[in-house]
């Protein structure tokens, strides 16, 4: 039986591509104190032709504009075996959301991948995720009630999306969460004037898109008011269940159902509620900005530019899709100082370079201590272990 289910596994690389990117992988942290677990990189193996491996990526994360210049070149002149990524850690929970519209063969072929671990798992109510619209926050939610009641034992919640990498090690991200000492990290600051039309209009999906209305909203029922943020945190499993069972909390998420991206509004808003466990009060002197807080390190468009000038960092090596920098090799060296666990976007059609190095255990030392599961081979291997 153990034979036939490796096999299975094994297979399953053939059926899968980097479509898993569509999933949205949220992560239970258990046990912060436990002992590193080793990322074994067999499934990094290169051909001798393969461009990627005469890449010196030490010289990248230190910022050399010979190797980094030497690397967009190759992009531009040769084609690329596509890449996996993992991040995997036995002691903690993975619940992941496949959007319903999916394929019938890309959703057998994530549960394969499900069937090869004990602590991986599909959310158990699957939503068919409309760009910026509410099901984006329900998919949270639904793998946020499937976590908690599998398990008592858990300190911390990060949320992750396909195009996330980690820039932090395992030991780097267990002393930072374990610094925390119960709070939360995320984004939350002042709602820009600009963005009010978001949740003071009543949205519908029309055509499968999410459309603003004209109509009037009531007000929040809330006596807070709302705070811009981000639709990625930190939080500890005390917020997850304040979110899941307090009746105000639970008034305030189904007000927000016809709203535009409540994903960018509803944890910020939450996280200034004083009863809230880990909560900041809602004066502005506790504003956080995504640059402070630690869940995800982002580079917006219109941001960038001269940092000895006050840009909070500077322009982006890849490219950008809806003014987010989807990183190249360039971006490594000075992202790698920031404080944060994970940065947003890394794509291997756009740079491979730059997650290539990341994996780098040179560079590294790697030992990681959440996951992704972004590519198919790892599948094996972790049957295998199993």
């Amino acid at each position: 039986m153990l034979k036939r289910k490796l096999r299975f596994c094994h297979n399953l690389r053939f059926r899968l591509f980097l479509g898993l990117t569509l999933i949205l992988v949220i992560i239970s942290v258990l046990k912060v104190n436990q002992k590193d677990h080793f990322l074994n990189r067999r499934h990094l193996e290169l051909t001798k032709e393969d461009p990627i491996s005469n890449v010196n990526c030490t010289k990248i994360i230190e910022g050399d504009l010979e190797e980094i210049q030497k690397v967009q070149l190759e992009i531009l002149s040769v084609s690329f075996k596509k890449r996996p990524r993992l991040i995997y850690a036995p002691q903690n929970f993975y619940c992941i959301h496949v959007d319903k519209k999916s394929p019938e063969s890309f959703f057998a072929a994530v549960k394969g991948i499900v069937s090869c671990f004990d602590n991986v798992f599909i959310s158990s109510q699957l939503e068919s995720v409309v760009y910026a619209s509410w099901s984006r926050v329900q998919a949270d939610i639904n793998c946020m009630k499937d976590l908690y009641r599998r398990s008592s034992n858990w300190k911390y919640l990060i949320n992750l999306c396909g195009m996330d990498f980690p820039i932090k090690t395992n030991h780097e991200i267990v002393e930072k969460l374990k610094a925390l000492k119960g709070e939360n990290s995320l984004e939350t600051e002042k709602m820009p004037v600009y963005k009010e039309v978001r949740w003071k209009k009543h949205h519908e999906i029309i055509d499968g898109k999410i459309k603003n209305t004209g109509i009037d909203k009531q007000l929040p029922p809330l006596s807070t008011p709302v705070f811009s943020g981000s639709a990625y945190f930190v939080v500890s499993r005390s917020f997850v269940e304040y979110v899941l069972e307090n009746s105000k909390i639970l008034k305030f998420i189904e007000w927000a159902k016809d709203t535009y991206s409540p994903d960018e509004y509803l944890w910020a808003t939450i996280q200034r509620i004083p009863e809230v466990p880990g909560a900041f009060s809602s004066s502005d002197k506790y504003d956080v900005s995504d640059m402070n807080a630690l869940a995800r390190f982002v580079k917006w468009q219109y941001f960038e530019g001269d940092v000895s000038k006050g840009a909070p960092y500077p322009p982006c090596s890849g490219v950008h899709i809806r003014s987010v920098c989807v990183f190249g090799v360039g971006d490594l060296s000075w992202m790698l100082r920031n404080h944060h666990l994970f940065a947003n976007k890394f794509d291997t059609d756009v740079d491979p370079f730059a997650v290539k190095c990341l994996e780098e255990p040179t560079i590294w030392n790697i030992y990681y201590l959440e996951g992704i599961i972004n590519g198919l081979p790892l599948a094996k291997l972790f049957c295998f272990k199993a």
